[in-house]
């Protein structure tokens, strides 16, 4: 019998150990996850300016991302494992 609709593949998860160690405070699992959030989290921090010449031109706006880094950081060190 075959599945209807989307099937779900694990291939970019993080590992269950390396989520319970910065959980723990572990500053390589810390790292770890935001490494492996970095690309979303520049995605998230484009921000459109324009030019003298009304031109747009995207980039990534620093004072964001890290905002949005240090938030990850509060929620990785709050977050409990029942």
């Amino acid at each position: 019998m075959k599945r209807k609709g989307k099937q779900t593949k694990n291939v970019n998860l993080l590992p269950f150990h390396i989520i319970k160690a910065a959980s723990e405070g572990d500053i390589g699992a810390i790292h770890k996850v935001l490494s492996h959030y970095e690309g979303y989290i520049a995605r998230l921090s484009i921000q459109c300016l324009y030019d003298e010449y009304g031109q747009p031109h995207y980039c990534v706006d620093e004072t964001l991302r890290k905002r949005l880094e240090t938030k990850l950081i509060t929620k990785i060190l709050n977050f409990e494992i029942a």
